[in-house]
């Protein structure tokens, strides 16, 4: 696919948006309405070495994006390189540059590119997927541009570990509702743990 430009002005200073476009976590907060199921693939979040995974269900089929930040110039550059493809077999790149328009504003060039390995992943691409691509990063970077000037009283949602969910995880300090014993005043714990029982008994 040919290189996608997308562009977006954001009344923010550039360190703001760098932080929030290199911490991979935080990014289905303003590009989940395309990029579906993301999921982080390393427990970093943040800089060189992070990144993810999401599904793209474009024309031409569903297809999965998997990828990592290869770049963290801080506060102009982030660069994403990965595979996508069927058998990952189409190499994806997404370039955001940052520069500094005016005084507290921000101009946010993104770029994505793939680069298909054989015929048939060309063909699939040429089925309306550059124009699903450039649709849904230019409202990525409307939703980054009114999160970041605009803001909310609701906390931004965070991308997890393929795998882990939060609410299903153990919690430290909490009672697992299994008592020795049977109930007792208060909820009390016994005072001795009961032993094992005798063979017979």
């Amino acid at each position: 696919m040919d290189p996608v430009t997308v562009h977006a002005h954001i009344s923010a200073p550039r360190s703001d948006v760098y932080a929030l476009i290199a911490d991979v976590a935080a990014r289905p907060t303003w590009s989940d309405h395309f990029a579906k199921d993301y999921r982080l693939v390393s427990p970093r979040s943040v800089g060189p070495g992070a990144g993810g995974r999401f599904r793209l269900d474009g024309r031409g089929g569903t297809r999965y994006v998997d990828f990592s930040i290869v770049e963290a110039s801080s506060p102009g550059l982030v660069v994403d390189e990965g595979r996508t493809g069927r058998l990952g077999r189409t190499r994806w790149r997404a370039e955001y540059e940052l520069t500094e328009a005016a005084p507290g504003v921000t101009r946010v060039d993104l770029t994505i590119s793939t680069d298909p390995e054989n015929p048939i992943e060309r063909l699939r691409e040429a089925v309306g997927f550059r124009r699903f691509v450039r649709r849904g990063s230019d409202k990525a970077l409307d939703r980054l541009r009114r999160i970041l000037e605009e803001g909310g009283d609701e906390p931004a949602g965070r991308a997890t570990i393929a795998g882990y969910e939060p609410r299903k995880a153990a919690r430290f300090g909490t009672s697992s509702g299994r008592r020795f014993g049977g109930d007792l005043e208060g909820g009390a714990l016994p005072a001795e743990r009961p032993g094992p029982g005798r063979v017979g008994e």
